[in-house]
This record gives structure tokens, C-alpha cells and sequence, in this order.
């Protein structure tokens, strides 16, 4: 491991068994039968031992979205041009994205990180700018970024979470934005899964199928760059030929997060992708991870089925920018009031079920 990623295994935080044990017993003592409120008493529990609290909360909330250019954008693999990266980080600064709106109804604090971005037509002041970076290679033909451009991008993503954390933060969003992600994603799951680009190659922005077939095509070609290319079969190898900054940037932020003890609210199919690395790299983040929904990307049940996870919507959401995992926020917000705010039985004066309710 190179001195500069030194930090990325130190082993995740524990959460804490009393603080579960209690949040169970409290679940047990509300005024409902128990269990009758499903999964949202286990985010309650698992949120309460994160949190080493009797009060769990999501509240404050953070997202940060990673947003880079990806050089395989030049082989025609999203149905929008290269150009819209930065015309998207404009739009985020000026408050028009679903995110934007998404994060003002959770009262979350949003940040721009821009890692790389051909088109950047925002202002100055009004995005986080990662110097030394530019867009991917195309990674058909060659690896995505050098070794020191892979430390500046997984390292950008830790240090977001140390601000944040200093800020007392209790739930972190990560999203991201860059033309042809889903391209570089799909290629780092087949590394991950050894599965074939049919598996993970998707609609994206919207290909149709013949759009499609194209893009698995590329995938294919890209994961024959891999195998030429690659130093070692490790997971950081296959984000350095693969990946894109942007997926650096989440992947860091996701282990930063787990070793500091903040609860992690995943995305889509892009950012489970990053979960998975981070999870090859330091298997021990993954009990701070909640997985917001199951992305309309058909690659994505696969690596949720990997990590043996279930996630908590499926809408048949496909945006990105961290916007699923906002929505499934609100049931977070939802299951620490149920849990905080329910009157017990004694207080309520009711009669419990004492055969388990």
C-alpha cells in the first residue's frame, strides 16, 4: 500500500451491541405488536448502534457528489454528449437538480466536488476543485488514471469526510455525475463479479438496444485492456484501469466514512459499485452501509446480491447524483421518529401482550 492511501485499512468502527440491545428493547415496549413495523424498527436498532445513542437521527445530513469526465465518452456510449458533466455541476450550483430539491426537503447540507470536469462552466467559488486532475483515459484503449491521479481522487473522498465529520455530521449521501459512468462502473463489477458485459451493461442515460449492445462491446474491450494492463488482480487496480474519479471519490468517502463512525446511505448501481470496491479494499465498512434502492440498471441486483444485501426501495430510479439514496433518507428520518416518539405501553396505559404482542 502506498504511503499516501496508508489510512484506507485501518479497520472501521465498531457499532455497539448495548445501544442495540436497547433500541431493541425499546422496539419491544411501544405501543404495536412487535415487528409490526417491519424493516423500519431494524434501521432504527442498526442506526441506534452506529450511533452509540438511545436517540438515533439522521439529522444533520451531508451529500457530496463526485462529479468527473470520463474519457470513454468518446466511443458514443451515453445518449447525452461529453458537454453535460459541467453543464450539471452549473446546474447543482444553482439549485435546478433533483438533488437540489431533494437535499432542501432533508434540510441536508449539499457539496459539489469537481474532479476532473472537461466543461466546467461554474463559477469559481461555487464548486470544491481537486487541482491536477483532468478526465479519465478512455479505458477501451488504455487504464483510466495514473497511481498519483487514483491517491488524489480516493484521498479528495476522505478528506470531505473528515470535514464533515468535524461538523458532527450523522448521515452521509454520496452521489455522483459524469458522462459514461455507468461504462467504467459496468467494467469494474465484471472485474469484481468475473461476470460478462452482457450482465452489467445497462440503458444508462437511455440507449436503446441497439445502444446497448454497443456499450457491452466496449465494456468487453475494456475489460481486455484490464487483463493487458494491470499490475495485480487487486480491487484498487481494477478502480486505477477501470474506474473513473468520481467512483475514487466515493470510494474513499465510503471508507473514511465506516472508519469515523458515520452511517452511509448508498445509491444507485454507480455507487453500489463503489461500495463493492470499498468493501474489497476494507471489508470491514460494510455494516455502516444502508442501501437506499435497487437501480433500474440491470447490473445492479448483482452486486447487491454479492454483497448480501437488500436494499430499501425499488422505484425503477436510474438518475444518479445520490437521488435514491435521498428519497430512502426520508424512511431513515421516518424510522428514528417511530422509534424516538411512540408512546411505550405503561406510558399509554395500555395492556401489553406479554406472549410477545
Amino acid at each position: 500500500m502506498t504511503a499516501d492511501l496508508e489510512w484506507i485499512d485501518t479497520h472501521a468502527k465498531e457499532v455497539s451491541l448495548k445501544h442495540a440491545e436497547k433500541a431493541q428493547a425499546r422496539q419491544a415496549d411501544l405501543t404495536k405488536p412487535l415487528g409490526s413495523l417491519g424493516e423500519l424498527e431494524d434501521i432504527a436498532v442498526r442506526l441506534a448502534a452506529m450511533q452509540y445513542t438511545e436517540e438515533p437521527t439522521t439529522n444533520p445530513t451531508h451529500i457530496c457528489i463526485f462529479a468527473s469526465d470520463h474519457g470513454v465518452a468518446e466511443m458514443g456510449v451515453s445518449a447525452y454528449p461529453q458537454s453535460v458533466t459541467g453543464q450539471m455541476i452549473k446546474n447543482f450550483s444553482d439549485g435546478g437538480a433533483a438533488i437540489n430539491v431533494l437535499a432542501k426537503q432533508l434540510q441536508a447540507t449539499l457539496q459539489v466536488i469537481s474532479l476532473g470536469v472537461v466543461n466546467d462552466i461554474s463559477g469559481p467559488d461555487e464548486i470544491e476543485r481537486i487541482p491536477h486532475l483532468t478526465a479519465t483515459e478512455n479505458i477501451a484503449v488504455k487504464p483510466a488514471m495514473t497511481l498519483p491521479e487514483l491517491i488524489l481522487a480516493i484521498n479528495a473522498g476522505h478528506d470531505s469526510i473528515e470535514r464533515v465529520c468535524n461538523a458532527g455530521v450523522r448521515l452521509f449521501i454520496g452521489g455522483e455525475m459524469g458522462i459514461a459512468n455507468t461504462t467504467a462502473a459496468s467494467a469494474m463489477a465484471c472485474a469484481h463479479l468475473g461476470l460478462t458485459p452482457e450482465h452489467m451493461a445497462g440503458p444508462g442515460t437511455g440507449l436503446d438496444a441497439l445502444g446497448v449492445q454497443k456499450k457491452s462491446k466496449i465494456v468487453e474491450l475494456a475489460i481486455k485492456q484490464y487483463e493487458k494492463s494491470k499490475l495485480n488482480d487487486g480491487p484498487l487496480e481494477i478502480l486505477r484501469c477501470l474506474g473513473g474519479l468520481d467512483i475514487a471519490g466515493l470510494v474513499g468517502s465510503y471508507i473514511r466514512s465506516g472508519q469515523r463512525g458515520v452511517p452511509v446511505l448508498i445509491d444507485g448501481f454507480i455507487s453500489s459499485v463503489a461500495a463493492l470496491t470499498a468493501c474489497r479494499i476494507n471489508p470491514s465498512v460494510l455494516k455502516w452501509f444502508f442501501f437506499g434502492h435497487q437501480s433500474a440498471e440491470p447490473g445492479h441486483r448483482y452486486i447487491l446480491d454479492n454483497l448480501n444485501v437488500k436494499p430499501m426501495l425499488n422505484l425503477k430510479m436510474r438518475l444518479g447524483e445520490g437521488s435514491g439514496a435521498a428519497i430512502a433518507a426520508i424512511l431513515l428520518r421516518a424510522a428514528c421518529e417511530l422509534h424516538n416518539s411512540m408512546a411505550t405501553f405503561e406510558s399509554a396505559g395500555i395492556a401489553s401482550n406479554t406472549n410477545g404482542r
